[in-house]
């Protein structure tokens, strides 16, 4: 059983870890993205594609889009068409789309070549995308009787929707973003893959002022603003020092969350993301806003719920017990192990798919 992952980039390391717990499960699984994350996180096989993540990109992407697909806002708003469909917005977004595809097509077609693309059994597609947004090689892949999964992360489905194409040969549709299923009529929800042993259990022993992070990787999207403001006004009453993790390398990132003793992800109606994960894996106690829903599905989560109200008094009882933080710290790391173990989530999604059991040895319970 071979099975291949295309993605735009290894966003948050997620599409990498799919691929990790499939060997692991004994599969031989790869992963290809088009281009490298501006993060640095890990690759395995990179086409290195130009003209995807440059300054010059984004200010055409201001000219040709639609304002709606380049905000990333905190807040559901739930639109009449599910799912939201893509199609290019007017001819110059169209001719741009296909110069782009016609530069990428002699290194798209070699790579097909020397990975023997058209041989592997499952196609997973992470980010719902894959090499062109016409889904000629999807329909091709159908076409050949292969398997089709479109795992939906970020705002894939929030703000740019699905190609139709792509959706219309998928065998299956999943999210790691719990939201995602009030945005798709047919999609199942499944845990961010997450590799808990990557990371280090430590009890924090800070002396003097309490360290509290926030990652506004896009302070709109996270509610950066109110969360930033709330800590100001703290920390006029009490000795805080806000630790902002933004525009640092994957690795500078965590280094610097590792030495937090809160840390708050967001607010608003997205949830929890990956910010979140690590935080719990380091033991550090977390707070965000959760989607509609997942409380009631998942009442033993380990998240301090915040949102706009109550962000000042959740903090304050979080500094003033040193008790309550050091126990949401631990239940913290326990969960993730129950929900979010990365082979966990493969079979998941592999169950779901009707994907054989490489090896039952490796079920997981």
């Amino acid at each position: 059983m071979k099975i291949l992952h295309i993605a735009p980039f290894n966003t948050a390391g997620v599409p990498l870890t799919f691929v990790q717990a499939e060997r692991s499960l004994g599969y031989y699984s790869r992963l290809v993205t088009l281009a490298r994350h501006p993060y640095n996180f890990p690759e395995d096989i990179c086409l290195k594609l130009p003209l995807l993540n440059f300054y010059g990109t984004n200010l055409i992407k201001k000219v040709v889009s639609p304002k709606q697909r380049l905000q990333v806002g905190h807040l559901h708003r739930i639109p009449e068409q599910i799912p939201i469909q893509w199609h290019p917005k007017g001819a110059a977004e169209r001719l741009l789309i296909r110069l782009r595809e016609k530069i990428w097509q002699p290194r798209i077609r070699q790579f097909m070549t020397q990975s023997n693309f058209w041989q592997f059994d499952v196609y997973q597609l992470d980010g719902g995308l894959e090499f062109y947004r016409d889904g000629r090689t999807v329909k091709k892949l159908k076409d050949l009787g292969k398997k089709i999964i479109c795992c939906y992360t970020g705002s894939d489905l929030r703000v740019r929707g699905v190609i139709p194409e792509i959706d219309a040969a998928a065998d299956l549709n999943v999210t790691v973003e719990f939201d995602h299923i009030y945005f798709h009529p047919r999609i199942h929800h499944v845990f961010f893959p997450f590799d808990l042993e990557h990371f280090v259990y430590s009890k924090q022993s800070h002396s003097g002022k309490l360290r509290i992070g926030h990652a506004p990787t896009q302070r709109q999207a996270k509610g950066s603003d109110v969360i930033i403001a709330v800590l100001k006004k703290i920390q006029q009453k009490y000795p805080i020092e806000i630790i902002l993790i933004e525009k640092l390398s994957y690795h500078q990132a965590l280094q610097l969350k590792s030495t937090c003793d809160i840390f708050i992800d967001q607010i608003g109606d997205l949830g929890y993301g990956i910010n979140s994960l690590e935080a719990l894996a380091m033991g550090i106690p977390t707070c965000s806003s959760l989607v509609r829903g997942f409380a009631d599905k998942y009442p033993d989560h380990p998240f301090v719920e915040i949102n706009a109200d109550n962000l000042e008094s959740q903090i304050i009882y979080l500094i003033e017990n040193e008790n309550y933080r050091r126990r949401m710290g631990e239940i913290g790391r326990e969960w993730l192990r129950k929900y979010h173990d990365a082979v966990k989530v493969v079979q998941h999604i592999h169950r779901l798919a009707r994907i054989p059991s490489r090896n039952r040895k490796w079920e997981r319970k």
